[in-house]
């Protein structure tokens, strides 16, 4: 009943088996075959041993939609290895990229799980591919996902390598980085490496963060027209404009720099207020910082049904993200919080056929375990 566990449970039911043992193998089997979609996250080998695998399953409910999301993918030499988010930001260059350092290390992206995140929102794409396959053919299948895959796909920018035009940061890493790995260089030094060939300082006065008197803010202009805006309004002398300007020269970053020094001061003189008020007039998207426990009772989310009440039996009134998109014909919102762990046991065995004497058997033997209501029966 962790805050986690209300956090991405909402509005479904729990049933708690045991697999280890053959009557909850048993009983998983059974309600497969009256399911649509199964999700699997485990090691490869562990399904097969746990006899919820593809193979099994579709010989049960040949029409079953079988997703299985593993860390590793599963073929090479690492697809046997357990992983979660943390050690994918380290493994596929996320954390390094993110190019924050605390006490010597790349800082974890703690904020959110942005692995394990775009790794279910592949599933629900998987899942909902196969469903869509399975009305025009009749057949299901399986669908295989990963967190690598998934931490690769959120990087598909600085990921993609041409051989005709490298970037200097790719030539870097793959031709120098070896030596100065085995060289034994304290990350910080490592780091400072990578960043020195990072060409982005011509767009950082215009896609960043800034201190203003009072408060921090952001600002994003992704376009020309945008940051010909944003200079204008605040009176920035930025050469880019002008005609011959090369950006990537030299001459250009150098020019950049002093626009980043410039607009740091500028936003220093006047609070966040001013800033914000000035920008919008103009056109251009910015924003205060703000903490996400203030999003709770943030007035745009709310009006827009993003966040979402219910009662817990446990914690009470909770307050959290409501759905992410809404459909003109299908509602979206959920009127239940997250379930108790095994609320449901009883109730999904009884809609799958077993008899008082037969659920009775199953919690005694421990093959299934649930809360136990005094007018349950059981």
């Amino acid at each position: 009943e962790s805050r986690g566990f209300i956090a991405v449970n909402r509005g479904k039911r729990s049933i708690r088996v045991d697999l280890t043992k053959p009557e909850g193998v048993k009983v998983v089997h059974r309600l497969v075959s009256e399911s649509d979609v199964v999700l699997v996250n485990h090691r490869p080998d562990v399904p097969y041993k746990l006899r919820i695998d593809y193979e099994t399953l579709s010989e049960i409910n040949p029409r079953i939609i079988y997703c299985e999301l593993t860390a590793f993918g599963r073929s090479g030499p690492e697809s046997a290895k357990p992983g979660y988010d943390i050690i994918m930001q380290a493994r596929t260059g996320l954390m390094a990229t993110n190019g924050t350092i605390d006490e010597g290390v790349p800082r974890v992206i703690r904020g959110t799980p942005p692995v394990d995140f775009a790794a279910g929102y592949a599933v629900s794409q998987g899942v909902l591919a196969a469903l869509f396959h399975r009305e025009r053919t009749g057949r299901g299948q399986k669908i295989e996902t990963s967190l690598l895959s998934n931490a690769l796909y959120i990087q598909s920018l600085p990921l993609t390598y041409v051989p005709s035009a490298p970037s200097a940061q790719s030539q870097m890493v793959l031709e120098e980085f070896p030596a100065v790995r085995e060289a034994g260089l304290p990350y910080p030094d490592v780091d400072a490496l990578y960043q020195q060939n990072d060409r982005s300082p011509a767009y950082r006065p215009y896609y960043r963060t800034f201190q203003t008197e009072d408060w921090v803010i952001a600002v994003g202009c992704l376009s020309e027209p945008l940051r010909k805006k944003m200079a204008d309004a605040m009176g920035l002398d930025d050469p880019r404009f002008s005609p011959g300007y090369d950006q990537q020269s030299e001459e250009g970053l150098e020019s950049a720099r002093q626009v980043v020094l410039e607009a740091e001061c500028m936003f220093l003189e006047k609070p966040a207020s001013h800033w914000i008020d000035l920008l919008e007039r103009a056109g251009v998207p910015v924003a205060p910082l703000k903490f996400v426990e203030e999003m709770v009772f943030d007035e745009q989310a709310i009006a827009n049904g993003m966040i979402v009440e219910h009662e817990h039996p446990l914690a009470g009134t909770v307050r959290t993200a409501g759905p992410i998109f809404k459909m003109s014909d299908s509602p979206t919102a959920s009127e239940h919080s997250s379930p108790r762990l095994g609320e449901h046991t009883l109730e999904v065995l009884a809609a799958l056929g077993y008899d008082a004497n037969e659920i009775e058997t199953l919690l005694e033997s421990g093959a299934v375990s649930g809360i136990v209501s005094p007018n349950s029966g059981a």
